[in-house]
């Protein structure tokens, strides 16, 4: 519970009229949850507009409200507090609700279009084992320590963000990781945090059904760095062309990694194969478990943070080189007759791409690779003849399947992925709508020593269809069907 004073307090009002003298129980910008003692912001959303719902919550009883836009006839029992932007408002009221639980504990964010959820994820279980209780907030999960809380979103809301950590502080957390999609940046749900240091992987085609052009995007990602603290750290991929541009306005301290280029952390690739690799990693060698380039990648931004957060080189690479893979990230199984089943999140062309060439760089060249892959529905469909045309060029047969078609039929998506297919490539691929026969229809055609790929969906368990989630779980799938035709 705050006073109206305390949670709007730093906040810039255009004007702010009625009873200012309540107390606040709850924030929300969910018009089905504004009650008595409430405080309800009127955010613009893509699809509804927060304002017009004004009336309804007042008559629940809400009587604290946000907004941009006065409502044409004020109730004089309704504190109306306009600001220019709710959005951005609902961050620092929240930061400034639960008291600000930022700044009692490190948060390191990773941005980028690939690696966000391998490289939190593994900070996480690497703080975990240095012996810290650390907080995660990732697509995959949220987490304190052990417990696992259920995550709907890349980065959830700042009411639920600022709620979590404000939990994880009570919990003695030293540490947080988390993910920060170009959604929550635009959308300023991570406005008003306190950044120990924030991290950018890579930037390739992906959400421009959102941001609508490719430089809105990288717009997006970089206003993380542009509005972190001067006492955090940078850390960006220097052989990403978009890394530098990361760097250009931020007041943190800046380091770079890479494995090409001349960086403040260097790795470099020595062995690979379906096992794990061999890195040389800030010149002390070590086995990861985790395979292929883009991970290499990955784990050397784990290291550079966990470094910059003032851990010791040895130690970062001894624990780091103990952990596994992340759940739905190069996920395997193994048949009895020796196929290999990959299960991975790639969905967009270049985290196909890299997948794709981990595997052929790995693979003798004697086996057969076989991609079951889709592409979601009410998504960005610019993106969906690339990636049938990148399956195809890098895999032996191609099966386009459906993803989750969400509210689009399913067909039309295939009808569109089919246009990128190559003519020469066009023997090489099939096309069957049900994903579960699909990947039955994979591993039917599987001989021993073959590898399948079943791209697109990684750790989901369901599969979304008009709204409603279906049990779904590729890498358990895969071990049915292995299991049907072995037996």
């Amino acid at each position: 519970m705050a006073t109206i004073e305390q949670i709007i307090s730093g906040i810039p009002a255009i004007a702010i009229s009625g009873k200012m003298m309540q107390e606040v129980e709850t924030l929300t910008f969910d018009s089905r949850e504004a009650k008595a003692a409430s405080m309800f912001f009127a955010v613009k959303g893509t699809v509804v507009d927060g304002h017009s719902f004004i009336p309804q919550v007042i008559a629940q009883g809400c009587s604290v409200i946000v907004c941009e836009t006065l409502p044409a006839e004020i109730n004089e029992a309704v504190c109306y507090i306009q600001v220019e932007n709710t959005h951005a408002c609902l961050g620092l009221a929240a930061a400034n609700f639960y008291g600000h639980p930022s700044k009692a504990i490190k948060i390191v964010a990773i941005t980028g279009t690939n690696g966000k959820t391998t490289v939190a994820t593994l900070l996480f279980n690497l703080f975990r084992s240095f012996g810290y209780s650390v907080g995660l907030l990732s697509t995959v999960q949220n987490q304190i320590n052990e417990e696992v809380i259920p995550s709907t979103h890349t980065t959830p809301d700042a009411i639920r963000i600022n709620a979590l950590l404000r939990e994880m502080v009570s919990r003695g957390c030293s540490y947080c990781f988390m993910e920060a999609s170009s959604h929550a940046i635009h959308q300023d749900r991570i406005k008003g945090l306190h950044f120990a240091g924030v991290a950018f992987t890579n930037i390739t085609h992906d959400h421009l059904d959102y941001h609508k052009t490719f430089e809105e995007y990288i717009k997006a990602k970089k206003k993380l760095f542009d509005e972190v603290n001067e006492d955090a750290f940078a850390l960006v991929n220097k052989d990403d062309k978009n890394g530098m541009v990361m760097l250009q306005n931020t007041k943190a301290t800046r380091y770079t990694y890479g494995i090409k280029s001349l960086a403040d952390f260097k790795a470099k690739i020595l062995e690979s194969d379906f096992n794990g690799m061999l890195l040389n990693m800030d010149t002390e060698e070590a086995w990861f478990r985790l395979v292929g380039n883009f991970n290499a990648y990955n784990l050397l931004l784990v290291y550079g943070v966990a470094y910059l957060l003032g851990k010791d080189k040895h130690e970062i690479i001894m624990h780091l080189s103990s952990l596994n893979s992340v759940k739905g990230r190069f996920d395997y199984v193994r048949s009895t007759n020796g196929i290999i089943g990959i299960v991975d999140y790639a969905h967009t062309p270049d985290a196909l791409q890299n997948v794709l060439e981990t595997i052929n760089e790995v693979r003798t060249g004697n086996e057969e690779l076989i991609t079951v892959i889709g592409c979601g529905g009410n998504r960005d469909a610019s993106k969906r003849p690339i990636m049938a045309e990148t399956a195809c060029n890098l895999s032996t047969r191609v099966i386009l399947t459906s993803d989750n078609p969400r509210n689009e039929d399913p067909e039309a998506i295939l009808d569109e992925m089919a246009k990128g297919i190559p003519a020469l490539h066009y023997k090489k691929s099939l096309r069957i709508t049900d994903r579960k026969e699909a990947i039955k229809t994979a591993v039917s055609m599987a001989q021993a020593g073959d590898i399948i790929l079943v791209a697109g969906k990684g750790h989901e368990n369901y599969q979304e269809v008009k709204g409603v989630k279906h049990p779904f779980d590729d890498k358990a799938m895969l071990q049915d069907f292995f299991n049907l035709f072995q037996s």
